[in-house]
């Protein structure tokens, strides 16, 4: 055989794109062109795909006098990447008449080193996904991938530590050949069992009793965590504002299996991925000095930022108005569509992006003010200037603004101060949770918390008694509320009553989500 062909899969801006590779061998001088629109990483196969044919004891390529030319299909779409090497190799062992086998419903994936042996590649996940889809029974992925792509059920998943292993496992009988050439006996990869979802919680040494007195901090972060609500801290430096963020985690519920693949995937993809699944919500906290394409994504060819690292979990913002304007600005649409869009000359994306947003942020440049006992340095210019940073769009997605306070030096000296432990608060947040899950279920709507309620459906997912309506139309008066601040205390109040297991929004529940606005910004 002079052609073979083979499939094979990367991703690219998050989705996955089938790659048909082709391989035809014809009479000639050595030459060897590889054509598809390659990156550099691509072109480099040719010399790691020769070494490593030669070193497993075929006959190297570049030392055949024939002219080897390798398609990657569709020729349109950029190829990235060492994902192709493992195909490309077997199609051209395959082309050149060493074994044959049956490539229907197979698709292979792996980067080859200069002796054989196969490394782990980016995204296996979402590639297992699409090919299952696609219809393909069986995938080969290097061995450091396999647990990953068990993950997938409905679909073989054979994890290969070398290239020799594939060819002996893909023959249709043993390979008998001159004294050249290796001997090859047919030899069976045993398939991956499929991987078991472990609940494993991220180490974290914070626990909310570690954090002393802040029982309004803790009163907002718990309501937050029950609805997906957007919290700021606010208080003087030193009072435990990202503290109170890195315990945030410990009451959060673990991901449900839909999450786990999604946000497994996500890191995969951005090869940051340092287990074999994520099963409770990350925590990504990008120092304020990070670039607007790092946290909100980009580059020649768009790619996932911060913001999308922080899917289905937490994003923490320590010193929130020291953050660049445009990084501030471009939350708008996060907070507000949980996606992004990323937008460049080779291309646009739209990615993911459904997180809860922690703010922390100092009173002032200097963080004194208004502290008993502390004297603040700075004009009242400076102080304007500082909150103003943050402008009224992003004033109004946040769902709740509390004041972390200076804590008594007597109460830190104590061991035992009462304070609850997050798995005490980490049972009220998932009862209410699964009490919103059940109401939206009963309306058939596609929410899972109150905050992602839109106003198109929130008269019929959070009714309101006369008497809590009257109240919240004096109090919208008052405070001349937005139409977005209007909704969002209506869903901050519903989460509060589920966290007091009420059927309906009690009185108090109002009053109390109306006590999480902005005073300080707005000089209320």
């Amino acid at each position: 055989m002079s052609f073979a062909t083979l499939w094979s899969a990367q991703v690219i801006l998050l989705k996955t794109h089938l790659i048909r590779v082709e391989v035809d061998l014809s009479r000639g001088l050595n030459a060897f062109s590889l054509v598809g629109l390659p990156d550099k990483a691509v072109e480099e196969a040719k010399d790691r795909i020769s070494a490593a044919i030669k070193n497993t004891g075929f006959k190297s390529p570049k030392q055949k006098n024939h002219k080897i030319t390798i398609s990657l299909a569709p020729a349109d779409l950029k190829k990235e990447g060492p994902i192709f090497d493992l195909p490309m190799a077997l199609a051209y062992l395959i082309a050149s008449g060493y074994f044959s086998c049956k490539p229907e419903g197979k698709l292979f994936v792996g980067e080859l080193s200069l002796d054989g042996a196969l490394r782990p590649v980016r995204g296996i996940l979402p590639i297992v996904q699409e090919s299952k889809r696609q219809g393909f029974t069986e995938i080969f992925v290097p061995e450091g991938n396999a647990r990953e792509a068990a993950l997938i059920d409905g679909i073989t998943v054979y994890g290969a530590a070398t290239l020799r292993e594939v060819v002996a496992h893909l023959l249709l009988r043993d390979l008998m050949r001159d004294e050249e050439q290796p001997t090859l006996k047919k030899k069976k990869i045993e398939p991956t069992p499929p991987t078991p979802i472990e609940y494993k919680r991220p180490a974290t040494n914070v626990d909310f009793a570690d954090v002393k007195g802040q029982k309004t901090a803790k009163r907002g972060l718990e309501i937050a965590a029950a609805g997906g609500h957007n919290i700021a801290l606010f208080g003087p430096p030193g009072t435990g504002k990202t503290l109170l963020a890195k315990a945030f985690v410990s009451i959060l519920p673990p991901l449900d299996f839909e999450g786990i693949l999604e946000v497994t995937g996500i890191h995969s993809v951005a090869g940051t991925l340092r287990e074999p699944l994520i099963t409770f919500p990350p925590i990504r906290a990008p120092h304020h000095t990070s670039s607007y394409i790092s946290l909100v994504g980009g580059g020649a060819i768009p790619k996932p930022g911060e913001i999308t690292l922080a899917h289905r979990g937490v994003l923490f913002l320590d010193e929130f108005p020291e953050f660049e304007r445009r990084v501030l600005d471009a939350l708008r649409e996060p907070l507000e569509e949980r996606h992004i869009s990323v937008s460049r000359a080779r291309g646009s994306a739209q990615f993911p992006a459904h997180f809860t947003l922690i703010a922390a942020m100092n009173p002032c440049p200097c963080g004194n003010f208004g502290v008993i006992g502390k004297r603040c340095t700075c004009s009242p210019i400076n102080i304007d200037r500082y909150r103003r940073r943050i402008s009224g769009p992003i004033v109004d997605r946040i769902d709740l603004w509390t004041e972390v306070s200076v804590v008594e030096h007597e109460k830190l000296s104590e061991k035992h101060t009462g304070e609850e432990e997050s798995a005490i608060i980490r049972v009220r947040v998932e009862d209410a949770r699964k009490r919103a899950e059940e109401r939206f279920t009963q309306l058939k709507l596609p929410f899972k918390s109150n905050s992602e309620v839109g106003a198109r459906d929130i008269a019929e997912a959070i009714p309101l008694t006369d008497s809590v309506k009257k109240l919240l139309n004096l109090a919208a008066k008052k405070h001349d509320l937005s139409a977005r601040s209007y909704h969002r205390i209506i869903k901050l109040a519903r989460t509060i009553a589920d966290l007091e297991r009420n059927e309906t929004v009690e009185e108090e529940n109002l009053m109390e989500a109306l006590t999480y606005r902005p005073k300080q910004l707005q000089g209320e």
